[in-house]
């Protein structure tokens, strides 16, 4: 062939087309990742995920075989360093509001009309005024823990109870946009609690088709990123989550994987073994549960770049958003 000739013009088509065929089998390829990173795997786990462990009923340990920071007493953390304050419910009182926040248009089939959603704001900003009440003791089936605790708290001081509130309540109006009916155990209208066996009474009482109870942990610095704890098989006096457990697992994997697509956060690198998901019968809030509940960790508030996030407000949206769509896909499908 000659420096001069060029190709026929049927060799010239068909290496139009072979181009075109690499662009989409790479399109489709990028929209696989990106539906399997979003919870599109029925429930699966993370990206990159293990199966979450099982544990004893003495509960669940992390990587290095010490206790997650909710080992504490009560379905609480064990306080570093101090309570963690007071606190207000987040300085803009938790409206879903402002560019990229997440208007809460539901998606195509994401209707939640009909469904019953309770919301558990972990702790509360005046658990501290009222320490011989939250010291009461409580029968969660298989012990007896405290009614509740004060939480804990950023290094600076920012609250878990208000953090909890302020994600709670942004959570809420994103899940009634959805036309979910959603319940609260608290909306920083008690003077301390409820104790946690009212928390679970709770969601019993409105037949929840679901329930999150929402916390931040208070672990060691270079601890990051979030988990969800499952319950535990328990059957012993008021608790058996026999009926709960599989389904309560469900909505724990869609919650994690959602979590993870809308903010980016990673599972936790200490307890779960980077599933981002934890086995736990110690915490009455599961024990007491007749319909599926789990525990969301949202990250360690003594851990300085987790902090810089759960202390964003708009982080805390995108959160917000990461839960309702967890939510949806497991009351959707």
């Amino acid at each position: 062939m000659s420096n001069g000739s060029t190709f026929p013009p049927h060799r010239r088509l068909r290496g139009a087309l072979a181009v075109t065929l690499a662009v989409l089998v790479a399109a489709c390829a990028a929209g696989w990742l990106l539906w399997r990173s979003s919870g599109g795997t029925g429930g699966a786990p993370p990206p990159g995920a293990q199966p979450a462990p099982t544990t004893s009923s003495s509960g669940s340990a992390d990587a290095s075989g010490g206790k997650a920071g909710h080992g504490g007493a009560g379905d609480t953390h064990a306080k570093p360093d101090g309570d963690g304050g007071a606190g207000g419910a987040g300085e803009d009182g938790g409206k879903a509001s402002g560019p990229g926040d997440g208007s809460g248009t539901p998606r195509p089939g994401g209707s939640l009309k009909g469904k019953v959603v309770v919301i558990d704001p972990g702790h509360n900003p005046r658990n501290r005024d009222h320490g011989r009440e939250i010291a009461r003791q409580v029968d969660i089936g298989n012990a007896h823990k405290e009614c509740d605790t004060t939480g804990t708290s950023t290094n600076d001081g920012y609250a878990e109870a208000a953090f909890t509130l302020d994600l709670a309540r942004r959570t809420r109006t994103l899940l009634q946009d959805r036309g979910a009916e959603v319940v609260f155990t608290q909306d920083g209208d008690r003077p301390y609690g409820p104790c946690v066996d009212e928390r679970a009474a709770t969601g019993n009482k409105a037949h929840a088709d679901a329930a999150v109870s929402l916390h931040a942990d208070g672990s060691g610095a270079g601890n990051r990123g979030f988990h969800v704890i499952l319950p535990a098989r328990v059957s012993a006096g008021a608790a058996d989550t026999t009926a709960m457990v599989a389904p309560s697992r469900e909505l724990g994997e869609r919650l994690a994987g959602r979590f993870v697509a809308v903010t980016g956060s990673a599972p936790s690198n200490y307890v779960g073994g980077g599933t981002g998901l934890d086995v736990r019968s110690d915490l009455g809030g599961l024990n007491l549960s007749k319909v599926p509940k789990v525990f969301l960790e949202c990250g360690n508030m003594r851990d300085a770049k987790d902090a810089a996030q759960l202390t964003d407000a708009q982080w805390r949206q995108k959160a917000a958003r990461g839960i309702t769509e967890g939510i949806t896909d497991f009351l959707t499908h």
